[in-house]
């Protein structure tokens, strides 16, 4: 028994899933494993290099009323271009980023088998995301559930009506953590942290060294947990020889 537990503790730092760094959720469009896609469309373009969406699923993330989910962004009228831009990168995040794997959690819905949770976002990022939409108008909370679909696209429900977005979502970290089921954690940690997820950015995929960051997290606390283990159980052993 002690030897089985050492050789736990031997392995953990090892055995926490390195994959996690670098993997695709199970769910509708997403692709079995990340790699290259040059064709990226427009604001999936950042994610060129090592994405886990294909180019006709980054093409369509730009379309109102997409094959990918058929969601009407229009549903309180018209968009307006700075809100909707914010959207059209949340759905590159969620399609492409290949370094969501910390936040991956199983799910049993018809239309996917894993979802995202309470991914760290950047407070930057959440906050231009309400202050460009805060003029818009939404019907729902929660844009996960609750829509009226009998039209083959969401619609507002009846008995919901229109309102301004500051009235649904009163702050940044109301819309960013209810607007899509705590998909989202708003946090006041800055880009330059390495502690936050970017939506948008330039270059190399910053969100690979947050990733790491908080998978060796997750490393360390299974460790010392079974480090814990170990050491009550040797204790326990001991006691019961002497």
């Amino acid at each position: 028994m002690l030897l089985f537990l050492a050789s736990l503790v031997a392995l953990s730092s090892g055995v926490l899933s390195l994959d996690k760094l670098n993997m695709c959720m199970d769910a509708k469009h997403h692709k079995v494993a990340p790699g290259p896609e040059g064709a990226l469309y427009s604001q999936c373009a950042p994610w060129r290099d090592n994405a886990c969406c294909t180019a006709n699923t980054s093409e369509e993330a730009h379309e109102d009323n997409s094959y990918l989910y058929n969601f009407n962004w229009n549903h309180c009228g018209a968009m307006s271009q700075k809100c909707k831009k914010h959207f059209i990168q949340d759905t590159c995040f969620y399609e492409c980023s290949p370094h969501l794997g910390p936040w991956i959690q199983p799910v049993d819905q018809s239309w996917r088998k894993e979802r995202i949770l309470n991914v760290p976002l950047c407070k930057e990022d959440c906050e231009k995301w309400w202050e460009d939409c805060k003029d818009d108008f939404t019907c729902m909370t929660n844009w996960h559930k609750g829509w009226d679909w009998t039209s083959g696209t969401n619609k507002c429900p009846t008995g919901s009506k229109c309102r301004k977005w500051t009235e649904v979502y009163a702050t940044p970290k109301s819309m960013c953590e209810q607007i899509w089921s705590n998909s989202y954690l708003y946090t006041t940690l800055t880009k330059d942290s390495g502690r936050c997820m970017q939506l948008w950015f330039d270059g190399p995929n910053p969100n690979t060294k947050v990733a790491e960051y908080y998978l060796n997290t997750a490393h360390r606390d299974h460790s010392f947990s079974l480090t814990a283990l170990l050491f009550l159980t040797v204790t326990y052993f001991f006691v019961q020889m002497y």
